[in-house]
């Protein structure tokens, strides 16, 4: 059947009509170059990536009723009576044990029991009656898969959906969580979005427990792990802002838009220091900031990221994540937007002094970067599409990576009991588990948290539970199962083991790589006729490749 649409409106309703013609084309503006505006951007190495889009396997989980068991027993205290004798009256009980006193056997069976009883005692003292004999049970129920369950979810209480850009656990391993909760979707701003954070309590997921008004939406918060009723957070507008839950919810004080970041401020953390009062923040603006926060109005000290070192705020790298460890409180991290992690030394004299290294892998911002809580050496590096584990010690290339995912890769975090076990949460809702001792290629668990991005995540040491926050505004509390939670048997000397194994290895093809360098550079600057001289004698880059993986094979068979 043909379809036939007639329009009822005038032709002249309907617009101007469109008439195309043949010409040719001309040019409608001409920007010149201005080789003046080459000073004001930065260069970066070329990098050659490959992409596969196509998923290979499909998986779907469905959390059942949670099962709670308990366990009962009964404690046997009366027993060996006739079935005439009540054992709960006295009298019968006293009447019986006369008559059993009088039998003439009773002192030969007690002197027999005695002997028996005494031999028993001395077996009790002489072996371990609690050794445990059936270890294959016990690694059979260690093959049980592992598991995440959710718990419970916060939800935001405001009309307008925010995002959760940061978590934080009580540091006493309380009930409390802290969530920021920032909107940074200008173009697509709808209504009036609140401001305002909250402190969760675990057991009550309908209303928070605390409401935190800062100046401007929070982008990141942290508990002072020596003072837990004391927070630090960083807004949208470059302020730090420092709460005292006993005195209010707005902040106690608050850093002046003069001395603050000129960018949002993307992460703040606590430093080491005797009263606890000390911390530094991080922000796009190219700036690392120390404060005290017992006077906001000025930064203690600052750091500005320019690699030419000459401390030019136009030429600096933007930072977006940091990261200290308390047992090395001169030493910390920084990632910056342009994929590069830059190791620098507060202690140094200089501001050129201060960035020691740098270490490149991605090819977008560097969300987050955390060392391992065993091996304070290597850290956890995570951006665009994967997750890279780095070695101080090698700069060139991280020492273990894992595959391109389908997803951007938006937050990560150490376990705090499993050594080789780190989260990763992606913008197709999904938390990833991964062990690195079990497998690289895929990770160990994956869970479909929620329909929405997931952009934070965060770990509680005392009792092993995982909080996620979504783009929606939801803070998702998962339980692990045992094998997630429970360090496994020699575990921390196998991962030391491999991180040797492979910081070795990329020392062996860093070291190769030199050479090569060197002889491609020596080469360009011969004559034709030493170049032709040289050729038979010299290995090609491949084979010298070739050879250092052979080395380390040896070294790791020896």
């Amino acid at each position: 059947m043909e379809i036939v649409h007639v329009y009822t409106r005038l032709r002249g309703e309907l617009g101007r009509q469109c008439v195309l013609s043949d010409r040719r084309a001309e040019p409608l503006i001409d920007v010149p170059p201005q080789p003046d505006l080459s000073t004001h951007f930065i260069r970066r190495p070329s990098r050659e990536q490959g992409l596969q889009a196509a998923r290979d396997t499909t998986e779907h989980q469905v959390n059942t009723e949670r099962f709670e068991s308990d366990s009962k027993g009964m404690d046997h205290s009366e027993g060996g009576w006739p079935k005439d004798i009540n054992p709960q009256e006295a009298e019968q009980t006293i009447r019986y044990r006369k008559k059993v006193e009088k039998d003439e056997g009773y002192v030969t069976s007690i002197l027999q029991l005695g002997s028996v009883m005494e031999h028993c005692i001395r077996q009790n003292h002489a072996l371990d009656i609690y050794e445990e004999y059936f270890d294959e049970e016990e690694e059979e129920e260690d093959q049980e898969p592992p598991s995440a369950k959710t718990i419970n979810v916060f939800r935001d209480p405001t009309d307008v959906r925010r995002s959760i850009s940061a978590l934080s656990f009580h540091p006493d391993g309380g009930r409390k969580l802290v969530a920021a909760y920032s909107f940074l979707g200008f173009q697509r701003r709808l209504g009036d979005p609140s401001l305002d954070s909250y402190i969760w309590d675990m057991e009550k997921p309908n209303c928070p427990d605390v409401t935190l008004k800062p100046p401007s939406p929070l982008l990141c918060i942290h508990y002072n792990p020596k003072d837990p009723h004391t927070l630090l957070g960083g807004t949208a507008s470059g302020q730090i802002a420092y709460w005292d839950t006993r005195r209010g919810s707005r902040p106690v004080e608050l850093s002046s838009l003069d001395q603050s970041h000129r960018d949002p401020a993307h992460n703040v953390l606590w430093t080491q220091s005797k009263g606890g009062t000390d911390a530094f923040s991080a922000s796009t603006d190219g700036q690392v900031l120390w404060w005290d926060i017992r006077r906001l109005s000025c930064p203690v000290d600052r750091l500005v990221l320019d690699m030419s070192r000459e401390e030019n705020l136009d030429r600096a790298l933007g930072a977006v994540s940091l990261e200290f460890e308390s047992t090395m409180p001169t030493k910390f991290l920084v990632g910056t937007e342009q994929g590069v992690v830059v190791s620098c030394n507060r202690k140094a004299k200089s501001n050129a002094e201060k960035m020691v290294c740098t270490y490149e892998g991605h090819h977008g911002p560097v969300q987050a970067v955390t060392r391992n809580p065993f091996f304070t050496k290597n850290f956890l590096t995570v951006g665009d599409w994967s997750a890279r584990i780095w070695s101080e010690d090698v700069r060139e290339s991280s020492i273990i990576w894992t595959r391109n995912q389908s997803s951007y890769l938006m937050d990560a975090c150490w376990s705090p009991v499993r050594p080789s076990v780190f989260f990763c949460v992606k913008t197709d809702g999904v938390l990833d588990v991964w062990d690195v001792l079990f497998k690289h290629n895929e990770p160990t668990l994956s869970v479909k948290v929620s329909d929405w991005p997931l952009y934070s995540v965060c770990v509680q040491e005392a009792s092993g539970v995982i909080a996620v926050g979504s783009q929606h505004g939801d803070v998702s509390l998962m339980e692990l199962s045992d094998k997630l939670k429970n360090q496994q048997k020699n575990e921390k000397t196998l991962l030391s083991a491999m991180f040797e194994r492979e910081t070795k290895r990329e020392r062996l093809l860093e070291a190769r790589l030199k050479e090569v360098r060197l002889k491609e550079r020596s080469r360009s600057q011969q004559s034709p006729e030493e170049e032709l001289r040289g050729e038979r004698g010299e290995e090609e880059p491949l084979e010298l490749l070739d050879r250092a993986e052979r080395d380390f094979n040896q070294l790791t068979a020896t």
